[in-house]
């Protein structure tokens, strides 16, 4: 006998089996190609809201905020400012800094003033920031 006599047929479960891993492969690389294809290579988008809940202890104001890269890329040294003005007059000024935010990360954190916000206005913005 040789070989060309040995050759056997493939059984129904090699058959499904190859079935299976050429649709996972094949899902696999389909997927890569859609995120790639996809890809965004938007820079940072940043914003900054400030959160309602202001608290008081010892005499001192927490204003808490949150900060959101809706980007694609990182941002690196985000600067955030907040201005307290209570009677059109700039009382207070507080200054954050965030090492880094991913694209889609947020972060929060709160600024501390001696004077009562409620009193008047704070105004939170992102001052700058620098790409990695």
């Amino acid at each position: 006998m040789n070989q060309s006599e040995l050759k056997t047929e493939r059984s129904p479960a090699e058959w499904i089996t190859f079935s299976i891993a050429l649709f996972i492969l094949t899902a696999i690389i389909s997927l890569v190609g859609y995120i790639w294809a996809n890809e965004k290579d938007q820079p940072p988008i940043i914003s900054v809201n400030q959160k309602q809940t202001i608290r008081e202890v010892n005499g001192q104001f927490y204003v808490p905020f949150e900060v959101v890269n809706t980007g694609g890329e990182t941002a690196e040294s985000v600067q955030i400012i907040a201005t307290l003005k209570i009677a059109s007059q700039e009382e207070e000024i507080g200054e954050q800094q965030i090492d880094f935010l991913s694209g889609g990360e947020k972060e929060e954190g709160a600024f501390v003033f001696s004077q009562n916000p409620q009193l008047g206005q704070v105004i939170i913005r992102v001052a700058s920031y620098k790409l990695p």
